[in-house]
């Protein structure tokens, strides 16, 4: 599956979301390694499509774009509001994990989304989403508790960005 998309892999955009990209972004986020690494559990399809309509694409305060590589939906990246804290997060779909295509993804997104500070929250031993985000100028600020599970606070804050 991969070496197909490999021709691909410098040609990393993001765009709007159309309504036909949420069957993608919901076959991301059942695939089962990324629950396990992310430790989120997937939503059942109605309510999946009930959130992302009207909590995240109806969010008037939300940023929120589909990651493309080349025609093919390779994910999303969404900032949003919570309280006083303006949060980032992403999914990517196993095909475009480890090709760089997050850290093209988000590089492109931090340039649209220029509040500061911003935070993210992944889970701990999701190392990989971790580094992307430390890669791009996150600091560790601590840790939240969920459901008895930690996930690392980072924050980017404007002398913290990457130049």
């Amino acid at each position: 599956m991969g070496d197909e998309l490999r021709h691909d892999d410098t040609d990393v955009r993001l765009r709007d979301v159309l309504d036909s990209d949420l069957e993608a972004f919901l076959a991301f986020e059942h695939d089962p390694e990324a629950v396990r690494r992310s430790r989120f559990t997937p939503r059942p399809r109605d309510a999946f499509m009930k959130h992302w309509r009207t909590r995240v694409l109806g969010n008037e305060t939300g940023l929120v774009q589909t990651v493309t590589v080349g025609d093919d939906v390779a994910g999303n990246i969404v900032a949003w509001w919570d309280g006083d804290r303006r949060f980032l997060g992403y999914w990517l779909g196993r095909p475009y994990w480890g090709r760089g295509i997050g850290s093209r993804a988000l590089a492109l997104f931090l340039e649209l989304e220029k509040t500061r500070p911003l935070y993210a929250d992944p889970f701990h031993t999701n190392t990989a989403s971790v580094r992307l985000l430390e890669r791009h100028g996150f600091q560790r600020t601590g840790t939240l508790p969920h459901d008895d599970e930690g996930y690392v606070l980072l924050v980017l804050s404007d002398a913290a960005a990457p130049a």
